[in-house]
C-alpha cells in the first residue's frame, strides 16, 4: 500500500501550457493564432516552442517554456529527471528530454539552411545532440504550397562555396527537390540536408533539443554573415552539408501521405525518425503508455485522463506535457491530437 502510495505523490500532472513564442527573424502568418484561438497573429513569432527545455542558439533563456508554478519546465526537469523522464530514458539520454517540439507558420519561404549532425555538433559545438527534424503538415495557404529537401543531383564542394558566397539564392532554390504539400504530409529531414519550408506551410515540426543552424542563404534574412554559421569559420560549417543528390527513391523514404488514414493511432514519421523521435495522430478513445511528451491538440473536445492525477480537459489548440510519472493515460472526447514522443531508450545510437 505504501509503494503506491509513494508513487503516487511522486507522480507529476499533465500541464496544458500556454503560447511560447520566441522573436525570429522571418515572418509568420495567422495559423498559429488561428489554431489557439488568439487574437494576435505575431508576424514574428512564427514559431511556437512547445514544453520546450531548449534556448535560442547562444541566448541564456529565451525559448524556454514557463510551468504553471513558474519553473522553467527545464529546471523541473533536471531537478526531478526520472518522474519526468523515466528511469529509462534518462538511462540513455540524462536530464535531457532529447526533443524539441515546435508550431511553424511560415508567413514567408524560409532560407536555404542545413542543421548540423550529432558527430559534426559534439566535435565542434560541445552538444551530444546535432539537429535532424521532421514536419508533419497540418495546414496550408496559398495556391502553390512546397517545401524543398535535398538537392535534386550531386553537388560540388566549390559549387556550394561559390552560392554561398555570391548569395545566389536563385541557384540554391532551383537546385532542390520541390515538393508539394497537404495537411497530413510528413516530411523526415535528417541532419545536414539542405532545406527551407515554403510560404503559406503550418508544420508540428520535431527536432533533436538544439538551436543549430548553418544559414546557406542569409542575405535578406540575417544581419550579416557571421550569425549564418554558429560562429564557425565558414569552411568549417559548409562541411555540415549534405551535397548527395536525392533520387525519387530517397524522397519516397522521407516523405509520407497520412491524410487518408483513419485509424485511432496513425505512425506519421519515416522510419529513419526512430533514432531520434516517435510522433503519432491521435483520434478518440486511444490509450498512452508511460512515457514523457508532448500534446498538439488539432481540432476537438476532451479529455486526457492519467493513473496519476487529475483529468487534464483538452481542446483545439491546446498543447500540453506529460511527464512519464502520469502513468499510463487514455484521451477520451472528440479529439484529433499528435503525440510528440522522445526515441525510445533501446533506439539510443
Amino acid at each position: 500500500m505504501s509503494s503506491v502510495h509513494d508513487e503516487q505523490s511522486s507522480a507529476v500532472s499533465a500541464i496544458v501550457l500556454p503560447a511560447n513564442q520566441p522573436r525570429q527573424f522571418y515572418r509568420g502568418g495567422a495559423s498559429i493564432a488561428a489554431l489557439r484561438g488568439a487574437d494576435d497573429d505575431r508576424e514574428f513569432g512564427p514559431e511556437d516552442w512547445v514544453a520546450s527545455t531548449t534556448t535560442q542558439f547562444g541566448r541564456a533563456e529565451s525559448g524556454l517554456s514557463r510551468l504553471p508554478d513558474g519553473r522553467w519546465l527545464r529546471d523541473a526537469v533536471v531537478a526531478e529527471p526520472e518522474r519526468w523522464l523515466g528511469a529509462e530514458h534518462v538511462a540513455a539520454f540524462g536530464d535531457s528530454t532529447a526533443l524539441l517540439v515546435k508550431l511553424l507558420d511560415a508567413g514567408q519561404r524560409l532560407p536555404v539552411h542545413c542543421h548540423p549532425s550529432d558527430g559534426f555538433a559534439q566535435q565542434h559545438l560541445g552538444s551530444r545532440f546535432g539537429k535532424t527534424e521532421a514536419w508533419i503538415v497540418v495546414g496550408t495557404t496559398g495556391s502553390n504550397p512546397v517545401v524543398y529537401l535535398g538537392f535534386r543531383d550531386d553537388v560540388a564542394p566549390e559549387t556550394v562555396a561559390e552560392w554561398v558566397a555570391t548569395q545566389d539564392s536563385s541557384a540554391m532554390l532551383r537546385s532542390l527537390n520541390e515538393i508539394p504539400v497537404r495537411p497530413g504530409d510528413t516530411v523526415h529531414v535528417p541532419a545536414g540536408t539542405p532545406h527551407a519550408i515554403g510560404a503559406g506551410v503550418f508544420i508540428v515540426e520535431l527536432q533533436q533539443p538544439t538551436d543549430f543552424s548553418i544559414t546557406l542563404e542569409w542575405q535578406g534574412f540575417l544581419s550579416d554573415a557571421e550569425s549564418a554559421f554558429l560562429g564557425l569559420d565558414r569552411q568549417t560549417a559548409l562541411e555540415t552539408v549534405n551535397r548527395t543528390g536525392f533520387d525519387d527513391a530517397v524522397l519516397t523514404s522521407l516523405v509520407k501521405h497520412t491524410a487518408d488514414r483513419t485509424a485511432p493511432r496513425v505512425p506519421l514519421l519515416a522510419d529513419d525518425a526512430a533514432p531520434f523521435f516517435r510522433a503519432d495522430r491521435l483520434h478518440g478513445a486511444v490509450e498512452l503508455e508511460p512515457s514523457f511528451g508532448v500534446l498538439v491538440v488539432l481540432d476537438g473536445n476532451g479529455k486526457l485522463r492519467s493513473d496519476h492525477g487529475a483529468d487534464l480537459p483538452l481542446r483545439r489548440g491546446s498543447t500540453a506535457v506529460v511527464p512519464h510519472s502520469a502513468g499510463a493515460a487514455q484521451l477520451e472526447g472528440d479529439l484529433t491530437v499528435v503525440h510528440c514522443r522522445p526515441p525510445s531508450a533501446g533506439s539510443r545510437r
